[in-house]
């Protein structure tokens, strides 16, 4: 019995067409993979450097779809010698397997490469010293053996075991998921969701991975399911495809969509006619587990809307704990309802030593009396201090206060402003593996007065959550600026509480001058307003022109590394942040972030670094998760968690990743696509967050993201400096598009009820 399939991995080819005639002019080369210089996680395409097992000791290089396969395996590779003008001689790849070393040589270096989880170079030259060319079936067969080696405990021999076990497991499944082009790191979740019964799964339920495992999507799924034979006209396709489609819209923001948008959506993802899509949709509807269809007012009509069930639920919830929330009799805070209320603003004058504006003392005054409110206001209205004379006033009669945000940073930054204790959502919920919340309706929290900041990043899940967690009786204040994006997550919770009559609120209007100074808050109002900003009358808010859109990530990597911490002293990763409007191209934050790692964080000798797919990692670098893990640390690392990489350890596979909350939380080398590299990120994703200095590149390659609450949203993410990079047209155009359209929610509607 051989160690892990050796010779039977399917052969990759690049993705979209198959390898070209092996029999024209094609070559083989066997080597050992050395290192990755290069790697596109989407295409595949890989540059990297090999070691012929013959023909000198020279290394190649060698380009092509690799994707997958790892450093220190021994490769098979079929293709053909080429000459490139600038790099030489090269080895372009058409298709590859894995096999087994056979030398001593070969065995050492393939154990000692990180592979296996808690052996690494040392331990494996002891191991092979031991077993010498068996050592590879005397683990396979009986790992126990490796107690025999001078310096294994049983601990570290059953680790070890353990870990070769669930290696060659993979790799199992690996070998199948390569024919549809899967990539290492899905084929090891589906393994860890499955175990033994991966390939049972993979085979005959494809469709269950795009809803159970993370990073697997509908496509995906249906690549996997038309390798195994599955009809394209399957009802169970179509059926994964309207959930799909309508899983698609929530990450749009959507709660719903109403049902022929869904139809005609679906019918162009499968190509198939309407009417099977149709008739599964209504099986759908009427099983009621997946999808829920409901009725919901607009204008003179309804529309037909259908959600995804935890959609429909967390709405309906929302609303009625809303409803409860303010019609209950009871009042934590009763004493608020016969306070002399010109006493108790004295009072503040005093301690402060400032006065509340009018609007801001009927916010406090809001806040205090009604059960549930809105406060809502731009930058420089004094949000901060009207939610700190809240709090004081609160505590000042013994009431029991909780503040909350929904991200770490915006939570310290509460913190700062009010001198209380503010926490997470996450954590002041304890949210638990499957997003199950410790506090709930039966387990509410022990609090008289919520205050939750940055509310505009609420969407209608986490807002059930919250919602549900409030005793009768307490009093519940959403603070946000409605201006900004809506959130991440689906739904538009903010704004459509403040659509509702049902619920009481307050719009703080007024800049104060000491804010109106700043550039920041001054050009963030114009912009807001639909006016181009000041671009040289400030200090701290800067224009670069460039109309090239290729030579703006040139300017950008010049003013975050060098011009910024010339000029104010301000440390390039830890207080500067680049706010891209979009993800992809040369402005945008995945090559901009290749780029400030190079210049920031560039590759050392001797410095440890870990290649996952198409990224890099390496100490010091700047990252975010990107999805939530209930699973890490404390309690848990959620969707937007940024952080620093602390420490690499390749024998035991593991990241280490200081987070804005200062946790230290620990990765397996085959978790890192829960990370992305954070110094250039999207603007969605710097939501909640504040920063020392912006960098915003504003260029007409964004075109369609372009609009007016983007640029708002960026700007006022600064604490102290703005700058802009780009062109004059692309401004414009942000300032003069008043923003997208209303997201499908039926909150609103709810609460007329």
């Amino acid at each position: 019995m051989s160690a892990l399939p050796s010779g039977a991995a399917a052969p990759h080819s690049p993705r979209g067409r198959s390898a070209p005639d092996p029999v024209a002019g094609s070559a083989e080369l066997e080597a050992v993979l050395e290192r990755v210089t290069y790697a596109n996680e989407e295409t595949g395409y890989t540059i990297a450097r090999a070691s012929p097992v013959r023909g000198g000791a020279d290394l190649v290089t060698v380009v092509g779809p690799l994707l997958g396969a790892q450093v220190g395996e021994s490769l098979s590779l079929t293709g053909r010698w080429t000459s490139h003008p600038k790099y030489g001689r090269q080895f372009e790849v058409w298709s590859y397997r894995t096999v087994l070393p056979a030398t001593v040589q070969g065995i050492e270096r393939y154990l000692g490469s990180g592979l296996i989880k808690g052996i690494g170079p040392k331990t494996a030259a002891r191991i092979v010293e031991h077993f010498g060319t068996e050592t590879l079936e005397v683990i396979d067969a009986d790992a126990g053996r490796l107690a025999e080696v001078p310096g294994l405990g049983p601990k570290r021999t059953k680790a070890i075991a353990a870990a070769w076990v669930e290696q060659r497991a993979i790799k199992e499944v690996m070998v199948f998921l390569q024919s549809v082009e899967v990539s290492t790191s899905l084929a090891v979740r589906v393994y860890k969701k499955y175990g033994d019964a991966a390939i049972g799964v993979v085979k005959n339920e494809p469709y269950r991975l795009a809803n159970e495992v993370w990073g697997i999507g509908f496509k995906t799924a249906d690549a996997i399911a038309r390798a195994v034979g599955i009809p394209h006209d399957a009802p169970e396709r179509v059926k994964a495809a309207l959930q799909y489609t309508l899983s698609q819209a929530s990450d749009g923001g959507h709660c719903f969509l109403p049902a022929p948008n869904l139809v005609a959506d679906t019918v162009e993802l499968l190509g198939l006619e309407a009417a099977p899509v149709a008739k599964a949709l209504a099986e759908l509807a009427a099983e009621g587990e997946h999808v829920i269809a409901d009725e919901v007012p607009a204008k003179d009509s309804t529309v037909p809307a259908r959600y995804l069930a935890p959609f429909f639920h967390a709405e309906r919830g929302l609303a009625q704990g809303l409803l409860g929330l303010l019609r209950t009799g009871e009042d934590r805070l009763g004493a608020f309802a016969t306070v002399d209320w010109d006493r108790a603003f004295a009072w503040l004058r005093a301690r402060a030593d400032a006065e509340l504006a009018p609007e801001q003392a009927e916010a406090v005054r809001l806040a205090l009396t009604e059960k549930v409110a809105v406060l809502t206001g731009g930058p420089g209205c004094g949000k901060s201090f009207t939610v700190a004379s809240i709090v004081a006033l609160a505590r000042a009669k013994g009431a029991k206060v909780m503040l909350a945000a929904p991200t770490g940073r915006a939570a310290k930054r509460l913190a700062e402003l009010t001198g209380f204790e503010a926490r997470t959502l996450h954590r002041m919920l304890e949210l638990r593996p499957g997003g199950d919340a410790a506090y709930d309706r039966d387990n509410p929290l022990d609090v008289d007065l919520l205050v939750v900041d940055e509310s505009s990043m609420l969407d209608t899940i986490l807002a059930n959550k919250l919602v549900k967690a409030v005793p009768p009786g307490a009093h519940l204040l959403l603070v946000g600026d409605v201006d900004q994006l809506p959130s991440v997550g689906a739904g538009e919770v903010l704004r459509d509480l403040l659509a509702s009559e049902a619920v009481p609120r307050v719009r703080l209007t007024q800049v104060f001058r000491q804010a109106a100074e700043s550039g920041v808050v001054a050009n963030a109002h114009k912009v807001n307003r639909g006016v181009l900003p000041d671009l040289a009358e400030y200090p701290d808010f800067f224009w670069f022109a460039c109309d090239d859109n290729e030579l703006v990530a040139d300017r950008v990597v010049e003013i975050v590394t060098r011009r910024i911490p010339a000029k104010f002293g301000l440390h390039p990763v830890r207080d500067v942040q680049v706010l891209a409007p979009m993800h992809r191209g040369g402005p945008g934050a995945g090559n901009l972030n290749t780029r400030l790692q190079e210049a920031l964080t560039p590759a050392r000798e001797g410095l440890a670094e870990r290649r996952h797919g198409g990224r890099v990692f390496r100490l010091g670098d700047k990252v975010i998760q990107i999805r939530n893990d209930y699973t890490k640390g404390k309690a848990g690392v959620f969707n937007g968690t940024v952080g620093l990489v602390q420490g690499i350890d390749p024998v035991e596979q593991t990241l280490t990743i200081r987070t804005d909350e200062d946790e230290d939380v620990d990765y397996e080398f085959t978790e890192l696509d829960e990370l992305v590299h954070a110094y250039a990120i999207t603007v969605h994703r710097s939501q909640g967050s504040e920063y020392p200095a912006v960098v915003v590149p504003v260029t007409t390659s964004a075109w369609t993201m372009l609009q007016r609450n983007l640029l708002y949203t960026a700007i006022t993410r600064a604490r102290r400096l703005v700058v802009l990079v780009g062109s004059k047209q692309a401004l414009e155009a942000a300032v003069r598009k008043a923003g997208t359209g209303k997201r499908h929610t039926g909150l609103t509607h709810r609460l007329e009820v």
